[in-house]
Order: structure tokens, then C-alpha cells, then sequence
């Protein structure tokens, strides 16, 4: 069953959000040589990741054992104003001590279904298992109930051996690299990150409505083995 919290606003979801990321960090490198999360796009997480890095917390997260990877990219480079892994580079990575061997962007520069194949091939040798598992993945969650690439009825819903895929999104003409249902559902915790009123109704669809996945992906996001967690703010969380 999933855990939803609900908090006043945008800053108090960025910060219950950046320290969720700390406490999930610090207890699964107590246990653990290395800690992997896949980071998502959008103001909602950059928010977070800016909270991330300020002093206080930044301090108490040993990041040398932190490997950041990504749950979506546009197919961009990485210096593009679009590019996700450029706002989480601007927002959190420019600002903290990770090794840059332990930062694995997807690299959206190159012909998509290269770029994804790169990708396959790069969370194959980090996790070095049938499918990766990830220790903890934020997402988002679009008014059209997309969250990472997964957008509604495109290809990509319906992959279940690949970790990673071009996906062709037609509403938007263009191509996304995303990680597929099947790796998201296997980490050890997923955590939505929604704001804003204009979130209110698909919330509402995704969390209360029938399972129509094929209209709203989001409702794929089931982890096997893991924790749900939604962290929404008030206005997000209006018609629940």
C-alpha cells in the first residue's frame, strides 16, 4: 500500500523531500558499500535538490559512496537548457562532493536508440544482476499522468525486458530515453514528488480512479519489493 504524505507547500515539499533523500542514504550506506538512486526532471525535484544542497544537509551524506543515475532524459545535450541532468548538475551536483566516475547520465546527445542501448549497457555493469535495483527513484507526475518518459499510450509501456528505451512521444514530436516500468517497480524505494493545484485531478485519477495504465502510466509505478511514497502539497493534494 502506499504512503502518502501531505505537506503545507512547494518549500516544505522540497525539504521533506531532500530529507527523505538523507535519511534513505545514510541508513542504506550503513549497511551497504554504495547507495544508487535515479533522479527525475522537473521544478518540482529541482526544488529539492537545491534544498539538497545546502550545508546542513549536504554535510551528512558521505557522497563518495553516492551514484546518481537518471529516470528520464530528453535527447538533448547536456549543456541544453532542457537537458535533465543539466538542472541536476546547476541545482545539486555542482554543489557537492561526488566523484564524477559516480555520476551516469544518460546521454542525449546521441541517436536515441544508441544513447539507450549505451545506457542498458551501463546499469548491466553497475548492478551486475537480472534487473538493477535501485536503492531509492523520485518522480514526478504530469497532468497528462506521464511520470519519468512513460508517456500515455506509447511503446515504452509495454517493455519488459529492457531497462532503458527510446521512447517515441508523438504529443510532443519528439524522442525521450526512460527507464521502463519493470526497472522502476524493482527498486527499493519510489518516491512521487507532485506540487501544485494543477496536479489535483490526475493525482486523484491515479490514485483513486480505475487502473487504466495505458492512460495514466503513472499507475504502473507498483514497486514487487519496495515502498510507494507520494509526497504532495496541500494544493496537489485538493481533491483527494
Amino acid at each position: 500500500m502506499a504512503e502518502i504524505t501531505v505537506v503545507d507547500d512547494p518549500a516544505a515539499l522540497a525539504a521533506a523531500a531532500a530529507a527523505q533523500f538523507v535519511q534513505a542514504a545514510t541508513q542504506g550506506l550503513a549497511r551497504q558499500a554504495r547507495w544508487a538512486m535515479a533522479l527525475s526532471g522537473g521544478a518540482t525535484p529541482q526544488a529539492a535538490y537545491q534544498r539538497l544542497a545546502e550545508p546542513d544537509l549536504a554535510s551528512q551524506v558521505d557522497w563518495v559512496r553516492v551514484h546518481f543515475f537518471w529516470g528520464d532524459e530528453r535527447c538533448v545535450p547536456p549543456d541544453h537548457p532542457e537537458s535533465d541532468y543539466g538542472m541536476a548538475r546547476a541545482a545539486l551536483l555542482d554543489h557537492i562532493p561526488v566523484p564524477p566516475a559516480n555520476v551516469h547520465r544518460m546521454r542525449g546527445e546521441l541517436d536515441p536508440a544508441e544513447a539507450a542501448a549505451a545506457y542498458q549497457t551501463e546499469l548491466g555493469a553497475y548492478f551486475g544482476v537480472a534487473f538493477p535495483r535501485f536503492d531509492l527513484v523520485w518522480l514526478g507526475l504530469g497532468e497528462d499522468g506521464h511520470t519519468a518518459s512513460l508517456f500515455p499510450g506509447t511503446a515504452a509501456l509495454l517493455e519488459a525486458q529492457r531497462y532503458v528505451v527510446a521512447n517515441w512521444v508523438e504529443k510532443l514530436n519528439a524522442w525521450r530515453l526512460t527507464l521502463t516500468p519493470s526497472v522502476i517497480n524493482q527498486a527499493m524505494q519510489v518516491t512521487f514528488l507532485v506540487s501544485g493545484s494543477r496536479k489535483a485531478q490526475i493525482l486523484k485519477e491515479i490514485l483513486q480512479g480505475p487502473y487504466r495504465p495505458e492512460v495514466r502510466p503513472a499507475q504502473l509505478v507498483l514497486p514487487e519489493a519496495g515502498a510507494l511514497v507520494w509526497l504532495v502539497d496541500r494544493d496537489a493534494a485538493s481533491q483527494l
